[in-house]
């Protein structure tokens, strides 16, 4: 794995944001939910899919924060549109996404990993 430099990580734009939909997401080739995160005034609504299944309900993920990058392109992921990348760990077990989620409490919607 090659180094970066601080500016190249300046250029990621990771932002928290609440998810407020999760659907079923049954035409992608692995289990996926479909997102639709907030981010506050500054980025909007947005979505996402995640390769959570297994690893997250449905009503576990709804109105959780995530972290998300919110400057890379839209991925077109058969009939659905992704437009931020919601950030994550492989599960041990194996099924799917454990996504990064920051405390609710300390946290404003949109706010920029620094």
């Amino acid at each position: 794995m090659g180094q970066i430099t601080g500016d190249d990580f300046e250029k990621v734009d990771i932002r928290v944001g609440k998810i407020i939909e999760v659907l079923d997401f049954p035409e992608a080739r692995k289990p996926a939910y479909k997102l639709k995160v907030d981010f506050g005034s500054e980025v909007g609504i947005k979505q996402s899919s995640v390769q959570a299944v297994g690893a997250h309900t449905k009503e576990e993920l709804l109105g959780s924060l995530v972290c998300c990058v919110v400057n890379f392109p839209s991925k077109q992921i058969g009939p659905f549109t992704s437009e931020v990348l919601t950030l994550g760990f492989r599960n041990n077990a194996g099924e799917g996404w454990i996504l990064i989620e920051p405390k609710k409490t300390a946290v404003d919607l949109g706010s920029r990993l620094a």
